[in-house]
């Protein structure tokens, strides 16, 4: 009786191992000798090669690579970073195009507000030129009062001068403002531009006829 409870015993435990075993997992490789290894934890004949991680089924969980070096590991790490980099890159440039696309989802969109920021920039640029007009209208006076000092211009009087100088430098202010803009200009046309290079791969991608969907059989025709 006493040694049918130890068999039991034992064959329980034996079962329960081979449970525990199951759940963790099997792992197999093909040693440098050509032979087959099975165990339940990673195999050290095994570290310079490829092992399989098997599932309680007996199908493939995961593939495990050969152990590397401190130097492989290294450059391993590198291409990783590299590849992590790579796909932050192409997430960022589908977030950017699907906000293009939302922001203008056509040519007219897209031209109404290159349009409007042009304009912006014009209303700036006009009251600088109607400043540099009034401004070479006052030079005319200024130069019709030095017409008294030509033969001997270093006798004109301080404030004459002054106005003549501070005259040169109003001008040159805005003109310098008027190109600073027009340069401005430059840069929103470059700048709509290169988005419309883009949404035009957009637009013709969204619009593009969907393909691979098969067509309805037709209907055989009854006859008589």
């Amino acid at each position: 009786m006493l040694s049918n409870v130890i068999v039991t015993v034992s064959w329980v435990t034996a079962v329960l191992l081979s449970g525990n075993a199951m759940a963790q997992g099997i792992y197999t490789c093909v040693d440098g000798k050509g032979r087959k290894i099975t165990s339940d934890r990673q195999i050290a004949e095994c570290t310079d090669r490829t092992q399989h991680e098997l599932s309680p089924s007996g199908t493939v969980k995961r593939v495990l690579g050969p152990t590397l070096t401190e130097r492989e590991r290294t450059v391993q790490e590198e291409k990783d970073k590299l590849e992590a980099a790579v796909r932050i890159r192409e997430q960022e440039d589908k977030r950017r195009n699907r906000a293009l696309l939302l922001r203008y989802p056509s040519r007219a969109s897209h031209d109404k507000e290159r349009e409007m920021a042009l304009v912006q920039i014009d209303e700036l640029i006009r009251p600088a030129a109607v400043r540099t007009q009034e401004l070479a209208a006052q030079r005319v006076g200024i130069n019709a009062d030095f017409e008294f000092y030509k033969k001997d211009p270093s006798k004109a009087p301080a404030a004459l001068v002054r106005r003549r100088d501070e005259n040169d430098s109003s001008v040159a202010g805005q003109k310098r403002y008027i190109a600073e803009q027009t340069m401005e200009k430059q840069r929103v046309n470059a700048r709509f531009d290169e988005e419309l290079v883009k949404l035009q791969q957009l637009w013709a991608m969204a619009n593009a006829p969907v393909t691979g969907v098969p067509a309805s059989s037709p209907r055989p025709i009854a006859r008589n």
